[in-house]
């Protein structure tokens, strides 16, 4: 009983009320915790070879580039490659190189 009593008053210290579950997406904001994980773990990518986004040098990318057309996420993909400065593989579609040029546009 007792035990089930603090935790109680620990929902209610945190701000979590009577059911805590319905309130675990506030830990993110808490922690700051990042929210890139969600459109990560829905993207195409996350599901197959990591091996087709990075390459060799000289390498073929039409295959991520194929997988990346079909994927929901590709926009927050991109996005976040721009944001982070990813200097490595295929991100929301394109290259390195491409990014570096949609950056230099966007100037």
């Amino acid at each position: 009983m007792r035990l089930e009593a603090d935790n109680r008053e620990w929902g209610h210290v945190v701000g979590w009320g009577e059911n805590p579950e319905q309130q675990l997406g506030d830990l993110t904001d808490l922690f700051d915790v990042p929210e890139e994980q969600d459109w990560q773990e829905r993207a195409l990518c996350a599901q197959t070879d990591p091996e087709a986004f990075f390459p060799e040098k000289g390498g073929s990318t039409r295959e991520a580039k194929r997988i990346c057309l079909g994927c929901e996420v590709k926009d927050d993909c991109l996005e976040y490659a721009l944001a982070h400065d990813e200097r490595f593989g295929i991100w929301g579609g394109l290259s390195e190189r491409e990014r570096r040029k949609l950056k230099k546009r966007a100037v």
